[in-house]
């Protein structure tokens, strides 16, 4: 099975950028699909961006489409979300999750395998 670490996650003012990472071992992660999801205290877990294991298809939600870009690199076998323009709201625990499959998937159920989080706080 495979084992997800998130870094990069810290405390930026409105407006800034911050690029998290999630770097795979036990498996190659070419096999997977990736998603980040996020979870705000109070709040259910939501989905923020998606992509499909040859990184050729990405899906992102209203609230962060423009803002957030998901990408991957198989050969370093990490996924990275790089966050502009962030807000506020964005302030959340965020996690990546993958699970085999070609396609990207929006739902935290479709996942198997979940890193423990880096938070992400902004200030205003």
């Amino acid at each position: 099975q495979v084992q997800l670490v998130e870094s990069g996650g810290g405390l930026v003012q409105a407006g800034g950028s911050l690029r998290l990472s999630c770097a795979a071992s036990g498996r190659t992660l070419s096999s997977y699909a990736v998603g980040w999801f996020r979870q705000a205290p109070g709040k259910e877990r939501e989905v923020v961006a998606a992509i499909s294991w040859t990184g050729g298809t990405t899906y992102y939600p209203d609230s962060v489409k423009g803002r957030f870009t998901i990408s991957r690199d198989n050969a370093k076998n990490t996924v990275y979300l790089q966050m502009n323009g962030l807000k506020p709201e964005d302030t959340a625990v965020y996690y990546c999750a993958a699970t085999v499959g070609s396609y990207y998937y929006r739902s935290d159920y479709q996942y198997n395998y979940w890193g423990q989080g880096t938070q992400v706080t902004v200030s205003s």
